[in-house]
């Protein structure tokens, strides 16, 4: 018979898990702004540079700030500079849902990233 009396953990377990979750969700974070850059609709910048003042890196949440943010997520023609129908022939990825378009292009990629961690 085999008798279990208990699992015993490395009395710093909790610590060191919980600092590796977080260098993980900077990580996810980080690597989600960096993406996301080429996608995200750009006139003069604002919109793209509020994204890295916005985002608490390791909170789990990326946030862009400026006030026509949602609106240019879910509207965004993609006419502009790099645009997803550029004038001009000059096509780029910049866009509506720039989140969800570089999550289905570049989720493996940081999914492998976390892996290498």
């Amino acid at each position: 018979m085999i008798r279990f009396t208990g699992i015993t953990f490395d009395p710093n377990f909790k610590q060191k898990a919980a600092a590796n979750f977080e260098r993980t969700q900077k990580y996810i974070d980080s690597e989600t702004l960096r993406y996301s850059d080429p996608y995200v609709p750009w006139k003069e910048g604002f919109m793209k540079k509020s994204g890295k003042t916005g985002t608490v890196l390791g909170s789990g949440v990326v946030e862009y700030t400026v006030p026509y943010a949602k609106k240019q997520y879910y509207t965004n023609a993609g006419r502009g500079k790099e645009g997803l129908n550029a004038a001009k022939g000059t096509k780029g990825l910049r866009g509506a849902f720039f989140f969800e378009r570089m999550k289905a292009d570049h989720k493996d990629d940081i999914l492998r990233g976390v892996k290498g961690k």
